[in-house]
């Protein structure tokens, strides 16, 4: 007798997604597979008849909430598949975390398993027909609002940072082909995607575990480098009108060449450069690949280029170890380099990282009111310069739009991280906003003051 279960209409799938842009990423790959297989989808647990939870197993914050999210999937409909970072974690006795804790869960799996996770669902439910390319929308299922999408160019790592246990889960740099990226990229574009978000571990070291060999995209020739990406991207861009933003951009020397095609607005003049910390010292400790001191002149020198460009990173406060003359400097460094965006986490320890190894381990409490402090230096700095746009005319994107009010995004500011841009357009009652049917258009603005961490601007 055939256990396997079955439905005389096609299964549907609930889908729980969380982490980071790398992981909605994989998520939407996945969706996108269940759907062009015949799958249908489910916006609640009830109405599922198998849920898959795509994990987060970074920081000890995302690992509760991703064994609350399978606890609660578990709970309100009971098959639940398992995959994603989370899932390539061990507890301390060396057993699966997450059957440890779930044991009813039906299957786990790490990261970028695909494959895998539809074997799990074609195991619980066949899949209805062959696949039809026809059942898709152009560019796949994405979980982003449609004027938005995400680009992975690569998955894994090759760093070894103390504190990150990435490569253990997702292994080292692989580059995907050129030509499948830019592929892709023409795909989200024709679909009617304004602005493609680059996002990898280390985008800035695309190509270097296949040594740069030459590629083809649109019949020509390209190499598997950063530069020549963001080239061929901001040749997309510019041809469908929209916009290209740079993600998890490690400050490599070679960075630098990308800066005149921001200066000239083939893409977007922002880069989110994950720094971490100032101090040589704890730089070290951290095993990262940049000192303090060249960042400030590399910085310097992105602004002469392309004066207009935003900068966002994140850091660590409390790392084991940092003296309070080295967490001094790195609020110095705040000072100075006057980045526009900043988030900061106090060091947490994760299983599996070296970093746990370390001497001079600090209390929460002092790793807490590190990140506080250096949070108020943070946003002093970065309220004062939003404070120096006050006067200017940008193009921005709506993301949500009303009758006489919109939430918008300029260059400056990437979805979900960053603040927005708060549009007024006052009309008579009887009259028809500007702004109704705004929502994934661009539009111009003049920015007329500031509000917390948002701009507040009128519609021209």
């Amino acid at each position: 007798m055939n256990d396997i279960a079955s439905t005389p209409n096609p299964a549907r799938i609930g889908f729980v997604s969380l982490g980071c842009p790398k992981a909605l990423v994989d998520s939407e790959q996945i969706l996108s597979r269940l759907r062009a297989e015949g799958y249908e989808t489910s916006k609640n647990y009830e109405g599922a008849d198998l849920v898959i939870v795509n994990t987060c197993g970074f920081i000890d914050a995302a690992v509760q909430e991703s064994l609350d999210a399978i606890g609660e999937a578990l709970h309100a409909n009971g098959k639940v598949v398992v995959t994603g970072c989370l899932g390539a974690r061990a507890g301390d006795d060396g057993e699966n975390l997450v059957r440890k804790v779930h044991p009813k869960v039906l299957a786990v799996t790490g990261p970028h398993a695909t494959d895998e996770v539809l074997q799990h669902v074609h195991a619980q439910f066949p899949r209805p027909h062959d696949p039809f390319v026809d059942l898709l929308p152009p560019g796949g299922l994405k979980l982003t609002p449609r004027h938005y999408a995400y680009l992975k160019i690569s998955e894994g790592c090759n760093h070894r940072c103390t504190f990150c246990i990435i490569p253990s889960m997702r292994g080292d740099l692989v580059s995907r082909p050129i030509g499948d990226v830019l592929g892709e990229a023409e795909a989200l574009f024709g679909a009617g995607v304004k602005e493609l978000l680059v996002v990898s571990q280390d985008t800035s070291a695309y190509g270097v575990d296949v040594k740069y060999r030459t590629g083809f995209w649109d019949g020509k020739p390209v190499r598997t480098r950063f530069t020549e990406l963001v080239q061929s991207l901001g040749t997309l861009a510019a041809r469908y009108d929209a916009w290209v933003r740079l993600h998890y951009v490690y400050p490599y020397p070679h960075v630098d060449e990308v800066l005149p095609l921001m200066a000239e607005g083939r893409v977007l003049p922002y880069l989110d450069a994950p720094l971490q910390h100032a101090h040589p010292d704890v730089l070290r400790r951290m095993k990262r690949p940049a000192s303090g001191e060249r960042n400030l002149e590399r910085i310097a020198g992105w602004r002469r280029a392309c004066p207009e460009i935003a900068i966002r990173s994140t850091f660590i406060a409390g790392f084991p170890g940092e003296t309070e003359e080295e967490f001094e400097m790195l609020l110095d460094f705040i000072r100075v380099a006057e980045l526009d965006r900043v988030g900061c986490f106090a060091y947490s320890p994760v299983d599996g990282a070296a970093a746990n190894a370390l001497p001079g381990a600090l209390p929460e409490a002092v790793r807490n009111a590190r990140q506080a402090r250096f949070m108020e230096v943070a946003e002093a700095v970065s309220i004062n310069r939003l404070r120096r746009r006050v006067g200017q005319e940008l193009r921005v994107l709506v993301d949500e739009a009303g009758r006489t009010s919109a939430i918008a995004r300029s260059y400056a500011e990437a979805p979900e991280i960053d603040g927005g841009i708060l549009i007024r357009d006052p009309v008579k009652p009887s009259g028809r906003g500007r702004l109704a049917q705004s929502k994934g258009q661009f539009v111009r603005v003049r920015v007329v003051g500031t509000q917390g961490h948002d701009l507040v601007a009128d519609l021209l």
